[in-house]
């Protein structure tokens, strides 16, 4: 496929897109929710849910990332300013690091602190590091503030996503809508 040869994402990365936007979200909000929690076997319960959920982006991550390399994404409409060009440039790569970054620091805290992954309580994964309390407390930390980086990335993103649609209406966001025929683009530049 050749830049420029479809305005739209194709259907599977539109799917991933979506999967992993909506697993994220999910995610981040039950590790918010659960961090502050009492020790109890609900608590137990959710941090492995989380776990589950974490490596279960990471895969579908790579997946699209696998997609993504293999499929070319539709151009950027030509009159966008250089400087827009290369701001969403560096936010998908951004996103792309957070998005296996995160998972990858979640996995070596556990490890760290000394608890196994057991992806949906059947496969365990092997602990990529020995017990060491004062490491896993500081993975808890760039965990959390890899989180924050990435919701803080994913607000922009989508504030950037909005602006395409509803000032520039040049069709940016309509690329990545499962269903682009109920959708008003405007003007396409």
């Amino acid at each position: 496929m050749s830049l420029g040869s479809t305005t739209r994402y194709t259907g599977v990365a539109i799917g991933l897109h979506w999967l992993i936007a909506f697993a994220i979200i999910g995610s981040f909000s039950v590790g918010l929710y659960m961090v502050d929690l009492p020790l109890s076997p609900q608590k137990l319960k959710l941090y492995s849910w989380h776990k589950w959920a974490g490596v279960t982006i990471f895969l579908f991550v790579v997946l699209r990332l696998g997609w993504r390399l293999s499929h070319r994404a539709p151009e950027l409409p030509a009159g966008m300013p250089a400087w827009q060009r290369k701001a969403a440039e560096a936010t998908h790569v951004l996103l792309y690091l957070l998005m296996f970054a995160v998972p990858l620091t979640g996995w070596l805290m556990s490890s760290a602190k000394g608890f196994q992954t057991v992806w949906f309580g059947v496969l365990p994964l092997p602990d990529l590091l020995g017990k060491n309390k004062e490491l896993g407390d500081l993975l808890r930390d760039v965990h959390m503030l890899l989180n924050f980086s990435m919701a803080a990335l994913v607000v922009a993103h989508l504030g950037a996503a909005l602006k395409h649609h509803f000032v520039d209406r040049d069709g940016v966001l309509s690329r990545m809508l499962p269903f682009p025929g109920n959708t008003p683009t405007g003007d396409m530049k």
